[in-house]
């Protein structure tokens, strides 16, 4: 079965939370996934004081027709596909969809603004 999920890239390192329906901390508007921002402050590396859009991140959202769809920012290589492919467990290739908008925006956009500044 393939999940669904968010995921961050914390210096080099895929930090992924599936989806778990018995899990309702984080999720997000529509209820079949998770929020980035709801659920930050629960997957957070221990220790960080970043805010959720500080790294880059993404999720995988699957169609209704079952199809798998990766969203991510700009800033996360496609290198990191396979690792992806596995940790969310997909048994079909992914549409990849890179968001280069405010939504993905982190600290390595020209115009990012850290809210904990």
């Amino acid at each position: 079965m393939e999940n669904r999920g968010v995921f961050w890239l914390i210096e080099g390192e895929l930090l992924v939370v599936l989806y778990d329906e018995k899990n309702t901390v984080g999720l997000s508007k529509k209820g079949r996934n998770y929020n980035h921002k709801e659920l930050w402050d629960h997957v957070k590396p221990k220790g960080c004081q970043k805010t959720f859009d500080y790294y880059p991140r993404g999720r995988l959202e699957v169609t209704s027709k079952g199809k798998p769809v990766i969203y991510m920012s700009q800033f996360i290589d496609e290198v990191y596909l396979p690792e992806l492919i596995k940790r969310f467990n997909l048994t079909k290739p992914p549409r990849v969809h890179i968001d280069g908008s405010r939504h993905y925006q982190c600290y390595l956009d020209e115009d990012y603004h850290d809210t904990n500044r």
